[in-house]
Formats: structure tokens, sequence, C-alpha cells
């Protein structure tokens, strides 16, 4: 997904809830960097919930998500979440990055999206763990879209439980990049 599609789905989705939303996932650095480094522009989905009605991301979901027309049609897509599915430092929401764009159709203003701060969501996918994950946070550190003394500083926000894994694997990554 680019920057083009991380807009378009953001205006689907809020034309489907008609709320500000949420944008947790790693297509999050689009608010970020408009263009950021390919690899780290894998996902074709866009994880979003909608702010004020977290309980109306199935309706995301039915409309714009996996196996949909809009995704049939674009070939990517929005995937209604909730915000129970971030494992990120604690105060998150207190630092998400707000966007604004112009709504779909011009008549109806704008759309105002919430964005992981880059910190938080390279923590996050830290926690996750994935493969796709550590590469997303490899790269996003590669790139110098965080700094690893920051990332630091935020592990221990982090949930007890994820704190220890998420260090050894920030830690795994910087040695990594610093070799590189």
């Amino acid at each position: 997904m680019n920057r083009s599609g991380f807009e378009h789905v953001i205006k689907a989705a809020a034309a489907v809830v008609d709320d500000e939303l949420v944008v947790v996932g790693s297509q999050a650095v689009l608010a970020h960097d408009p263009n950021p480094p390919a690899a780290i522009l894998t996902s074709m989905e866009l994880d979003v919930y909608p702010r004020n009605q977290p309980e109306r991301a199935d309706e995301i979901d039915g409309s714009l998500g996996d196996g949909s027309r809009f995704h049939e049609t674009y070939g990517y897509y929005a995937h209604g979440v909730g915000p129970e599915t971030v494992i990120a430092p604690t105060g998150w929401e207190d630092r998400l990055v707000r966007l604004e764009l112009p709504a779909i159709r011009r008549t109806d203003g704008s759309v105002i999206a919430w964005c992981l701060s880059m910190d938080d969501l390279v923590l996050a996918k830290l926690a996750a763990g994935r493969t796709h994950d550590l590469e997303f946070a490899q790269e996003a550190i590669k790139a110098g879209l965080v700094d690893p003394d920051q990332l630091q500083l935020g592990v221990e926000l982090m949930p007890t439980q994820h704190r220890d894994a998420v260090r050894e694997r920030l830690a795994g990554i910087v040695a990594r990049v610093g070799r590189a």
C-alpha cells in the first residue's frame, strides 16, 4: 500500500462509520512519511477502528475488508480491529498523531485519522514478534524513522509481560543494523 491507497482506505472507512479513525498497524508509517522504504510497505491491509465507536470496526471489515469488493477492486483493504489489539507502551493513545484529509465527497468536510506514533508503532511490532513485524522494526531503524535510544526508553512503558521480549528483540535488531 502506498500513501494514496492509505488515504483512500481511511476516507472509505470514515464514510462507512461516520467517525474519526484510529490507525494502529504498520501502515500508520504513511502518516509520518509519505514515501518510506519499500521494505516497510509490504502489507495490503490498514488496521483501523472507529475512535468513538470501536465496536463498529466489524462494519469496516464487512464493507472494506479482506475479500470484499473494495479489496478485489483496489488490491488493498481495511481490517477492522479494536483498541485491545494494540500492545504498545502505556499512554500510546495520548501520543497518536492527527492526520486530516479531505472527505471522499467534498461537501462532507474532512476526515480525521489518529495514527500510532512511530516509536509506539515499532515497539508494538517488537511486541508482536512475528517475522514480518521484526523486519518492519529493523527497516524503520535502518531508515532512521525511529531512534533506538528513544525506543529503549519506551520499552519501560510496555506491558510488563512483554518488556523482556521487546528489549531482547530491540537489542538484536540494533546489533544487526549496526553491523550493516
